[in-house]
């Protein structure tokens, strides 16, 4: 998406100590979705809920919530394709776990974007993982 990503490659000591520290951020919260990948283990139905709200609270939330802090604010952060890229991936492995808590395989593919738009719309990040992923169904 124009405006994302940087125009072109740039070595941390060009750019914008600001932007430097977004990307470390995302840096930390890949590195904190990819261990809790690695080491999930679907929850038993009793606790599906719970463990469904800690991938959104604890998962979702703070990938989104970065976003749109780099974009509010007056700020216009320039990510590097490779922060942008993981940004990307930390907020679908996140999704997709929520979904496996309710034994759901999914290969979650959203923007950052379009759930940071969701996310502002409802004020909740439970129902925007829920509006995402369709996971579970609405009664």
């Amino acid at each position: 998406m124009a405006g994302d990503t940087a125009s072109k490659p740039t070595a941390d000591t060009d750019r914008n100590p600001e932007h430097v520290r977004f990307g470390e951020r995302v840096r930390d919260l890949a590195a904190e979705a990819r261990q809790a990948r690695e080491t999930f283990d679907p929850p038993d139905e009793s606790t599906a809920d719970e463990r469904a709200l800690e991938c959104a609270r604890d998962g979702v939330g703070p990938v989104v919530s970065l976003y749109i802090e780099a974009r509010t604010g007056g700020r216009m952060v320039e990510f590097t394709e490779t922060e942008f890229q993981l940004l990307h991936r930390t907020l679908n492995d996140w999704l997709t776990l929520y979904a496996r808590c309710y034994e759901v395989d999914l290969d979650a593919d959203f923007t950052i974007r379009e759930a940071a738009e969701v996310l502002l719309k409802t004020h909740n990040v439970r129902d925007t993982a829920q509006l995402l992923t369709c996971v579970p169904a609405r009664r």
